[in-house]
């Protein structure tokens, strides 16, 4: 039951993207034909006025093919034939649609749920964070130079300076004050974490206004530690082995989370579509960030980079991605992440 949830969830977050290629589109006037969910050999495919719907096997992404994308068509309903500010729009949509999804699952998990702001209510007595010269009311605003969205932010700064100090930025009583302080290494729930001994100010019934502007903190704070957390993987900060998972990984995690309730799993969904959305901006071929870089390039120069080019960067892209995907499978079975 949990499995078929998580796999129902992860693939939520795939139609939605695909839904908003299919929307944009259309809105300009050009000509879908399919739309599908799932890779791989066909489940059951129907036929609209014009778009095939197509169901296929594997739950690891989808797409939607429009007139004139793969080649050069005189259609005037064709993708090709539209300017690059409308070919634009119809490629950026999922992404959009990925962070209004997570906009959305975060202002009702906040709602219900609550949420802690980035204010000091509680020091912990003979703590780094006393010993720092930290006082109750304080605001964090940033820390090592990288602005506060929620307390997350914090909490990540901490655990990647490694023990080292970290340097915050609150605003105390109106005023701006920086305050150094060395994390401590302490046991918690049988792990070993880094803690400077301090508590948040916790907002249990937030109004629908607050809900709202925490839920945008909280994408922003994703996004950011999603781009942070790729640099890493680029720069060899992060163990392949054990913090890097795939399809697999990601049908485990959610099957466990879902067994924490409706609301974690939509948290889950939350933090994925944003994932999700981070990845596909990626200037890379075949994602939709590559996509954008080669339109950005025609509106600058306001000529069409040839069509051949752009094939060939889409099919060296495709199969690098189909690769990499191979690969993390792989590493997901014989090396699996322990949840």
């Amino acid at each position: 039951m949990y499995i078929i949830m998580a796999i129902l969830g992860f693939s939520l977050l795939i139609i939605v993207h695909e839904l908003g290629h299919f929307i944009m589109a259309k809105a300009n006037g050009i000509k879908v034909e399919e739309f599908s969910i799932g890779m791989g050999p066909e489940i059951l495919s129907k036929k609209g006025k014009e778009t095939q719907y197509s169901l296929r096997l594997f739950p690891i992404g989808g797409y939607v093919k429009m007139l004139g994308e793969e080649e050069a068509s005189d259609d005037e309903r064709s993708f090709s034939s539209k300017s690059p500010l409308r070919r634009i729009s119809v490629i950026i949509a999922g992404v959009t649609m990925n962070v209004i999804f997570a906009i959305i699952a975060f202002a009702i998990i906040i709602s219900n749920r609550g949420y802690s702001e980035p204010v000091i209510s509680k020091l912990v007595e003979n703590s780094a964070a006393i010993e720092s010269g930290l006082e109750i009311g304080d605001r964090i605003l940033s820390i090592d130079g990288s602005k506060v969205f929620t307390t997350t932010d914090v909490s990540m700064g901490i655990q990647m300076a490694k023990g080292g100090s970290v340097d915050l930025v609150v605003d105390r009583n109106g005023n701006k004050e920086n305050i150094t302080v060395t994390p401590r290494l302490v046991e918690e729930d049988g792990s070993q974490i880094y803690q400077v001994g301090l508590y948040y100010t916790l907002v249990e019934k937030p109004t629908i206004i607050q809900s709202i502007k925490e839920s945008f903190n909280e994408t922003i704070s994703l996004v950011t530690q999603t781009y942070k957390s790729l640099a890493m993987m680029v720069t060899g900060k992060v163990n392949f082995k054990t913090d890097v998972g795939g399809p697999v990984t990601i049908i485990k995690m959610s099957t466990e989370v879902a067994k924490s309730g409706l609301i974690s799993l939509t948290y889950f969904l939350g933090f994925l579509s944003i994932n999700l959305a981070v990845f596909n901006l990626l200037p890379f071929p075949a994602l939709d960030g590559g996509w954008t870089v080669i339109l950005l390039i025609e509106l600058i120069t306001r000529r069409k980079v040839p069509d051949k080019i752009v094939g060939a960067l889409n099919y060296v892209g495709f199969m690098v991605l189909i690769g990499f995907m191979i690969v993390v499978t792989l590493k997901d079975i014989l090396f699996p992440i322990s949840l």
